[in-house]
């Protein structure tokens, strides 16, 4: 029954490929999550600061605790994780060549996702015998500005507002195959006290999501993942800048079982389409163990 420990996702905001994100767990199942991801790139820590030619190499380690129950018969679940980034930034800066390093915490994430349609909330033994159909499901994830901030500083690990993101997924299995689509918009308020003083604005990332998952067996799958985003227009000071985000990213997802209570999964991903900040390389290995109480 912990296979489910193999399909909690964890990801970044807005650049996400989160296969397996709305299958059912069953009830009382708790899963820790450790994951290690190595991004190297045309990948900048705000595409609206006044950099050309830019680059950088960020390593984030990135801790969560999830739980799955239910809410009025249906499966949910709730999970909560904290980052520990650290990277190192160069390009040209209004011309000259500059570079900088970061360590330290990124904003923590919570999250908490509800399926409205076929998958009910079961216990070990009912979830045991259950065979995944179509289902539907909702999420709203919140990033809180607990990262390391300083507005005296142009690169930051922290965003210093608020980010939310609601969104509607639905997942179809025929065979071994599963087809996932999600929709989502990360809506953002305004850091108000960015470089200088200035305030920050940032215009919704509207962010879709397809997934085509082979299952092997219970604990084994990959996935072919791709997504779509565009937004995130940016204003500083009443100044609008030219960063609309266009991006599409491809990779795939690895996972398998060790045990029945671990497990480990493998994702790599690359920028297919970019217009801004997003042309870099992404590998990420994770473990889960998991136990019910």
């Amino acid at each position: 029954m912990f296979v489910a420990a193999l399909l909690l996702p964890i990801s970044a905001p807005a650049q996400e490929l989160e296969p397996g994100a709305y299958w059912p767990l069953p009830k009382g199942l708790n899963i820790v999550t450790a994951v290690n991801s190595i991004n190297w790139g045309d990948l900048a820590f705000d595409p609206a600061a006044p950099i050309d030619e830019a680059s950088a190499t960020i390593n984030t380690t990135a801790f969560a605790l999830a739980r799955a129950f239910s809410v009025a018969g249906r499966s949910a679940n709730a999970s909560f994780m904290v980052p520990i980034v650290g990277g190192h930034l160069e390009g040209l800066y209004l011309g000259e060549f500059a570079e900088v390093g970061r360590f330290g915490l990124g904003d923590p994430r919570a999250k908490v996702a509800v399926n409205l349609y076929g998958a009910p909330a079961m216990a070990p033994k009912e979830f045991a015998s259950y065979r995944q159909g179509r289902i539907v499901g909702v999420s709203l994830t919140v990033a809180m500005p607990l990262g390391q901030y300083d507005s005296a500083k142009l690169i930051n690990l922290g965003t210093n507002r608020w980010s939310f993101r609601p969104e509607l997924g639905y997942s179809g299995t025929l065979g071994k195959w599963v087809l996932e689509v999600m929709a989502g918009v990360w809506l953002f308020t305004d850091n108000t006290d960015f470089l200088g003083g200035r305030t920050r604005e940032q215009d919704a990332i509207v962010a879709t999501q397809f997934h085509l998952t082979y299952k092997f067996n219970q604990s084994t799958w990959l996935a072919a993942d791709a997504n779509f985003y565009r937004g995130g227009r940016t204003t500083i000071g009443g100044r609008q800048n030219l960063d609309l985000q266009r991006n599409s990213r491809v990779g795939a997802t690895f996972s398998k079982g060790l045990t029945r209570r671990q497990a480990i999964r493998v994702s790599v991903s690359d920028g297919a389409f970019t217009t801004i900040g997003a042309a870099f390389v992404s590998v990420a290995v994770g473990y889960n163990f998991a136990w019910l109480r």
